[in-house]
């Protein structure tokens, strides 16, 4: 069960453009993303692409898993679902 900090926390990971970007491209390469890919999308230098995804890291929104020299990027379902209970619960 998702309690308020958390959610508040997605909440916020949420609320930015290049973040629902980044989850929008994960999710159109089949829940499979390397970084160097997230360069040709964003129109953003590096630091701050690694910066979005270390948000949504930090709120499980997304998982990473070294592969190599790379970084694979997958959506966090799991925590989607909880996300989406968690709000379905506040309405009357």
């Amino acid at each position: 069960m998702m309690d308020n900090r958390k959610a508040e926390k997605i909440a916020k990971a949420l609320s930015d453009p290049n973040r629902l970007t980044i989850l929008k491209e994960i999710k159109r390469n089949k829940d499979c993303l390397y970084c160097s890919e997230l360069n040709n999308t964003l129109d953003l230098a590096q630091p701050s692409i690694c910066h979005h995804l270390k948000l949504l890291i930090d709120c499980e929104l997304i998982t990473s898993d070294k592969d190599g020299r790379n970084v694979r990027y997958a959506l966090n379902n799991k925590v989607f679902n909880e996300y989406i209970k968690f709000v379905e619960g506040l309405r009357i």
